[in-house]
């Protein structure tokens, strides 16, 4: 699938993807780069609901320290 970048930098997510993902209009997406590559990641609206059962403990707690560094201005 491809989709082309306008000259306001917005792109076109193709209804493929955002059925399967279930993304809808406002949420937020997340890009990693790793090397040449990006990676586009959905980002849901309670980040701590989204992690939880995916770590072995202590896990959430750096989560939200991690969320608080992020939004704490410097």
């Amino acid at each position: 699938m491809r989709s082309t970048i306008t000259a306001r930098g917005q792109t076109v997510i193709p209804a493929e993807i955002r059925n399967r993902f279930n993304l809808n209009p406002s949420e937020r997406l997340e890009w990693v780069i790793e090397g040449h590559a990006i990676r586009v990641f959905p980002v849901k609206s309670d980040p701590i609901a989204a992690f939880r059962g995916r770590g072995k403990g202590g896990s959430t707690t750096r989560l939200i320290a991690d969320r608080q560094e992020e939004t704490t201005p410097s």
